[in-house]
């Protein structure tokens, strides 16, 4: 039966499901919305959508886009995905000032604390490095090849972060793995020295992120596919606390919706001072909010804000400066799915902070539209139509795949003795060899 579904999944593209993603710089002077092979940004400080450029020669993203990051001071950002190309803009005139070509396919991408280097990560669990310069990449030679750091051995890295002070980088693969890993001061010899591993999480692991309690103390945030979020003192290995999500949420689902796997986490996003953290569920209609308390080393239900029924967010993001959480729905590689659906739906929590998102407080927890910074002109450049009507249509044919599409993505695979020899038998050097 599990291999029927599987292959099912396969066929029709459900397996290769592509997420929307949301990125804010970190002081809020933009935010990126990724959906398909489509990059779209808006410039807040200005009011007005960004036209992106140029600088590199390369050729813009054909295929989906599987990770989006800004660095941690906002000056340059990075996008990475299917179609093997890593690209590096920088946000004060949004060009693209380095593209580089990955041997496989992207799943992750990370740009180093300190702003020296970007990291990407393949599907055959590999960790490139590549390295951009003191002011940036326009000063490396075209020939500065990306170089190979670690690998996760043939486990797809799920998402990949560096420490807030740039000592570590913190790496996690569909194989229940986080591996945390001393950054050394010359990466292109290798990061061979391994700090810890963070093991715990019984499925994949879907997202990773760090808070800090202090400048020379943080902690490390996951989800995954088991439905819970844990805390972690990365440094060494320790997991601190566990939150389950299924405890909270039955009876905010569906009565149809009883498998763990619907409930895998899909992102989380910390607020500014690791009080809070916001969860996306797979399969939910909302956001739960969890507060964190990072003394006493313990995740704790907050509250759960619930948005319209069709509204599923695929990813979270927030700012240093606006204290709003960032929503996005949307998907692309889906069955019949034409370039003109390629559709996201923003929805924006002004207040991400725990005084104001308290059970106390009783303003508004989600902007309307009209309520949304810079209105119709954000809403159309990132969700690409304010048609209403229109945006339901699209988001409805995702809205099941939405539901599901993770744990068929990253689940590891189980087959048949007969599939197997079925599958070696199309492999291509199978092919060759005859």
């Amino acid at each position: 039966m599990e291999d029927t579904a599987i292959e099912e999944a396969e066929v029709s593209g459900a397996a290769e499901f592509a997420p929307a993603l949301v990125a804010a710089h970190p002081q809020g002077h933009s935010v990126a919305v990724a959906v398909g092979s489509e990059l779209r940004v808006f410039n807040l400080k200005v009011g007005c959508a960004v036209s992106l450029a140029e600088d590199t020669g390369g050729r813009s993203h054909s295929d989906a886009i599987r990770d989006i990051c800004f660095s941690a001071n906002g000056a340059l950002f990075a996008s990475a995905g299917d179609d093997k190309l890593v690209k590096v803009w920088k946000t004060d005139t949004w060009c693209c000032i380095r593209t580089i070509t990955s041997e496989k396919r992207v799943s992750a991408v990370a740009i180093s604390t300190n702003g020296l280097y970007v990291t990407f990560a393949d599907k055959f669990g590999v960790v490139w490095l590549v390295t951009l310069g003191e002011n940036g990449a326009e000063h490396v030679s075209v020939d500065n090849k990306p170089v190979s750091i670690l690998g996760h051995y043939c486990s797809i890295i799920t998402s990949m972060k560096f420490s807030p002070d740039g000592r570590f980088i913190a790496t996690a693969d569909r194989d229940f793995k986080i591996r945390i890993t001393l950054f050394p001061r010359n990466p292109l010899k290798g990061a061979h020295e391994i700090q810890s591993f963070c093991l715990g999480h019984t499925d994949f692991v879907s997202c990773i992120s760090f808070t800090r309690i202090s400048e020379g103390q943080s902690f490390l945030i996951t989800g995954g596919g088991d439905s819970t979020i844990r805390l972690w003192d990365y440094i060494n290995g320790c997991l601190l606390d566990t939150f389950q999500i299924r405890d909270k949420m039955g009876e905010l689902l569906e009565a149809n919706v009883t498998d763990d796997s619907n409930l895998a986490i899909a992102d989380i996003c910390p607020s500014n001072d690791g009080s809070l953290v916001a969860v996306a569920i797979q399969g939910f209609n909302g956001v739960m909010l969890l507060t964190c308390d990072l003394i006493g080393k313990k995740l704790s239900f907050l509250k759960v804000i619930t948005m319209e029924k069709s509204y599923i967010p695929t990813s979270l993001a927030s700012s240093s400066s606006t204290e709003a959480l960032w929503t996005v729905m949307g998907a692309s590689n889906m069955p019949n799915q034409a370039a003109s659906q390629l559709l996201t739906r923003l929805r924006i929590v002004p207040h991400f902070q725990k005084d104001q998102l308290s059970s106390a407080y009783s303003g508004p927890p989600i902007l309307e539209d009209s309520e949304v910074p810079h209105g119709e002109k954000l809403l159309l450049a990132l969700q690409g139509s304010l048609d209403i009507a229109k945006q339901e249509e699209v988001l409805a044919s995702v809205l099941a795949a939405l539901k599901v599409s993770m744990h068929k993505m990253l689940v590891k695979k189980h087959y048949s003795e007969e599939r197997r020899e079925q599958r070696k038998r199309g492999r291509n050097d199978k092919k060759f060899k005859s």
